[in-house]
């Protein structure tokens, strides 16, 4: 789904290579965006956790990559392209976390 004021042309009517990678170059810039606001959730995490065990949470792993699998499949993305990068994905925001976590309390 494209905006009427984004520059993309729409998947169906790209006609060429420049249309497909001019369309995939902005969704990244757009991708970058939203991770590091991710990024910064992570480390209001960080922030709010008041025990290091806390930051990696089992269940909030798994209820996070069944949500994003439900609206994978809404969306029409492949659950095989959706739950490697979530998982992912969440792996390096725990990383990211912890040092976020050892951080703050290194004071």
């Amino acid at each position: 789904m494209t905006l009427k004021t984004d520059p993309r042309t729409a998947p169906a009517d790209c006609a060429s290579m420049a249309d497909v990678r001019q369309g995939i170059d902005a969704l990244d810039r757009t991708l970058v965006a939203l991770f590091a606001e991710r990024q910064r959730y992570m480390d209001a995490a960080a922030r709010i956790k008041p025990r290091r065990e806390a930051v990696r949470d089992e269940p909030r792993i798994e209820q996070v990559v069944a949500n994003v699998l439900a609206e994978a499949r809404r969306q029409g993305l492949s659950e095989d392209i959706a739950e490697p990068v979530w998982r992912l994905l969440i792996e390096r925001c725990i990383a990211h976390e912890l040092a976020a976590w050892d951080q703050l309390r290194k004071a």
